[in-house]
């Protein structure tokens, strides 16, 4: 999987986006809490930084021009200097196209800002939120303006992406429906993070919805406890409101994806992430949505819609390991792709996982297992075998531990991380886990591939044998390469002779 994610990465190129939203200012005012105040029962705060940023579609502009698309931004910001700050950053920081943000007077630019304390000089903790805004629905003659402003530039971007906060940019139905028909007049897909109102009228006919599991259950009237749930959640809101698609953020799961044209949806889950602030993960999975999707047409490795997901899954997975709402690059995530792929020792969790989403496309687990101490020749034998058999290679192999149960305490020779890394630097390796029983048969439950692999030494039926041919797998067995052996070539060490003729 992430081979292929990471050749669609570095071949999309630099999409034009149309951004429409809720522009904001975020403010951060951070310092340290070590007392309580003597004048009321409130915390001291120092004050030892001050940051500003912009937020709400302004963050998802910023994430944009991180990933090397072209932004045009469309929306309000009032006659203040908040609005003129956030016009500066946008067009100078981030380089993106402002002409789109009308100065509107009577309405403050929409700003939050944040007190954060650092318990013990190090752990920040959000205290307070001011927020000051207008978030009434902009009068006729500015959403006027901005169809106009919008109807000239429509023809050059190549998506439209919709940032709903509910502020009043996008509160009205016929200014959102006016934008969706501009998009689908031009061939253009709309992709919309939606407010969380559930009212989902304004959205009627775009291409793709992204709500997170609260959203859907709001927007639908259900409760949604598992997959099959917001399924039925999706493909309600689907037909009602003749939207294509839906991707449904579930944390830590990853997200849900539903096509309505299948009339079907599947889990597209993530790596599992420590997780430090969640602030703007939202605006990241919107902003590489609308890259990847943008990029399509130029692509030379056309990426699926799953492919879209998955991708935007990485992006916001690294937003929530930082603090605030922080742009991640487009050479970050080509970065940590190539990382995951060239370690390809997963937990077992990891692994049940990412086996999950390929199996989804269709694609065929071989397993296979062993000390693999002292990689050899005939372990490269057997592992080509495995390869052939599917598209997808996981090979488990015994902890120090179990191998010394094997073995004896004289092995292994090489430890289980060492023995992981010579696994992993071969190219029909897909995957590595590392097992401690003595025999895998647990591994080959949890996993129940669809390929079994073994040597022919192995007499009677193979560990897991029973299991993998019951749900529908078959084992395969592969003729052993004569004088290939970890405990001959130690033996041959060891008396000093020659290698094996």
């Amino acid at each position: 999987m992430y081979k292929r994610l990471l050749d669609i990465m570095e071949n999309l190129g630099s999409p034009r986006v149309l951004l429409v939203g809720d522009f904001m200012l975020d403010n951060y005012l951070i310092g340290n809490v070590d007392r309580i105040s003597p004048e009321a029962p409130v915390v001291v705060m120092n004050v030892n930084d001050r940051q500003e940023q912009p937020g709400g579609a302004g963050s998802v502009a910023v994430d944009l021009a991180m990933l090397d698309s072209k932004v045009d931004c469309f929306g309000v910001v009032g006659e203040d200097v908040a609005g003129a700050r956030l016009r500066t950053m946008l067009a100078e920081d981030a380089g993106v196209n402002v002409e789109g943000l009308i100065e509107v007077l009577d309405r403050p630019t929409t700003s939050k800002q944040r007190i954060v304390g650092l318990a013990q000089h190090r752990h920040r903790q959000q205290l307070m939120r001011i927020d000051q805004e207008s978030a009434a629905v902009i009068d006729s003659d500015t959403q006027q303006k901005l169809l106009d402003l919008i109807g000239k530039r429509i023809a050059d971007c190549d998506v439209v992406c919709l940032e709903d906060y509910n502020k009043g940019v996008l509160k009205s139905d016929a200014f959102v429906q006016s934008i969706i028909r501009l998009a689908r007049e031009h061939g253009r897909k709309v992709i919309v993070d939606p407010a969380n109102t559930g009212q989902y009228e304004r959205y009627r006919g775009a291409w793709l919805v992204k709500p997170n599991r609260r959203e859907l259950e709001m927007a639908s009237g259900l409760n949604l406890e598992n997959e099959s749930g917001i399924k039925e959640a999706a493909g309600k809101l689907a037909e009602a409101y003749d939207i294509e698609n839906f991707v449904v953020t579930l944390d830590k799961r990853g997200a849900y994806l539903y096509q309505r044209q299948l009339a079907d949806g599947q889990l597209v889950p993530t790596r599992p992430r420590n997780v430090y602030d969640v602030t703007g993960a939202g605006d990241m999975v919107l902003a590489m949505l609308g890259f990847v999707v943008g990029g399509q047409a130029s692509c030379a490795v056309k990426p699926t819609l799953a492919e879209c997901v998955a991708l935007a899954n990485v992006a916001g997975g690294l937003e929530v390991e930082r603090f605030g709402c922080v742009g991640i690059s487009r050479s970050e995530i080509i970065s940590e792709l190539g990382h995951v792929r060239s370690s390809k020792l997963r937990s077992v969790d990891a692994l049940l996982q990412e086996l999950k989403w390929q199996r989804m496309q269709n694609r065929k687990v071989v397993f296979t297992n062993g000390c693999y101490d002292l990689l050899h020749p005939g372990h490269v034998s057997l592992l080509n075998f495995a390869k052939d058999q599917g598209d997808l290679l996981v090979v488990a192999i015994n902890s120090d531990q179990s191998v010394r149960q094997l073995k004896g305490e004289s092995r292994p020779i090489l430890n289980q991380q060492d023995r992981a890394i010579m696994l992993s630097a071969l190219e029909m390796v897909d995957y590595v886990i590392i097992f401690d029983e003595p025999d895998p048969g647990n591994m080959v439950r949890l996993i129940t591939p669809d390929v079994l692999v073994k040597g022919m030494d192995w007499h009677g039926n193979v560990v897991g044998q029973d299991w993998v041919e019951q749900h529908g797998g078959r084992v395969a067995l592969m003729g052993l390469v004569e004088g290939r052996s970890t405990t001959g070539i130690i033996e041959r060490i060891l008396n000093g002779t020659n290698s094996a003729n």
